[in-house]
């Protein structure tokens, strides 16, 4: 008999694995933070949060050579590991924590690792508030349930998300509920842009390729929770006569060019969404952003 493991449905990783991988992580994490140095975590971060953690790497250490004065180990505790049960590859999983950074919000990490030889990596990390995270839908033994981008039956896929999201913060719409992520920044966005002698621009791109697709667990109501990411601009043009405000240092640090009349920086957001059950053609309800978290990856002056 032939046993396929690339077919077999499989814990993404025991629970010991699972823990040794944030411990991993966290040291790593340190180590870099402390130093400034991304060489030190790259091998422990990818997608969304490694192009944003490596980003500030960057920033810290040109304008601190020596290191971070103002370094504070990161420490994890209570953490909460979801481990799906999936075929193939990458496996991955979540681990949801209390930490010693970010007031009472839950540091929600998501761990891919692409194959036998791999290393785990974080690939999206978000902060909730406690509670925030719908219940999982898990066995009798606690593994818990991924769910395909292309998964029908609920009101998005969670392959469409990033586009829709991106598509929503251009132009409005139906599918995601009201708030801060949302509506808010909308909101936010309009009032900016009427800003007398500073024309601001937007442009919102979807993330979905490699290692930023995005990654799917069932909730107990046959419902989803969705990590995905996406790419964001935005554009500081002077009037006549006027100037671009004056970036802070971590801005200036990543800024090509000299900013004479524009300043065009770039970002990139995890997020995290709750998709319920139902369909696009109007039987489910709103998709609800739970969190999202971004960070600058780059600037152009002109």
């Amino acid at each position: 008999m032939v046993v396929h493991g690339e077919r077999a449905v499989l814990p993404a990783a025991t629970r010991a694995e699972a823990a040794e991988a944030v411990a991993g992580f966290t040291s790593a994490y340190n180590a870099a933070d402390a130093a400034y140095d991304g060489s030190l975590d790259a091998g422990r971060t990818t997608g969304a949060l490694g192009v944003i953690d490596a980003a500030r790497l960057r920033a810290g250490r040109v304008n601190h050579p020596d290191g971070n004065p103002d370094h504070t180990p990161l420490a994890l505790s209570d953490v909460r590991y979801t481990i799906p049960e999936k075929p193939g590859w990458p496996r991955w999983f979540v681990a949801d924590a209390r930490a010693n950074k970010g007031g009472d919000a839950r540091w929600v990490l998501v761990f891919t690792r692409a194959g036998l030889a791999a290393p785990w990596q974080a690939a999206y990390l978000t902060l909730t508030a406690p509670g925030a995270l719908p219940e999982f839908a898990v066995d009798e033994d606690g593994w818990a349930r991924a769910v395909p981008v292309d998964a029908t039956g609920l009101a998005r896929t969670p392959g469409q998300l990033s586009a829709d999201y991106t598509a929503y913060l251009k132009s409005g719409g139906a599918v995601f509920a009201d708030g801060a992520h949302t509506s808010e920044l909308r909101a936010t966005r309009a009032k900016n842009s009427s800003r007398p002698g500073l024309a601001t621009q937007y442009i919102d791109e979807p993330l979905t390729e490699g290692d930023f697709a995005p990654l799917a667990l069932r909730t107990a109501d046959g419902g989803a929770v969705v990590f995905f990411a996406s790419r964001h601009y935005v554009k500081q043009t002077a009037a006549a006569g006027a100037s671009v405000p004056t970036p802070n240092q971590s801005v200036r640090a990543l800024t090509a060019g000299e900013i004479k009349q524009s300043l065009t920086m770039e970002f990139v957001a995890n997020e995290v969404a709750v998709t319920p059950t139902g369909s696009a053609a109007g039987s489910g309800g709103k998709v609800r952003l739970l969190s999202r978290l971004e960070g600058l990856t780059g600037a152009k002056g002109e």
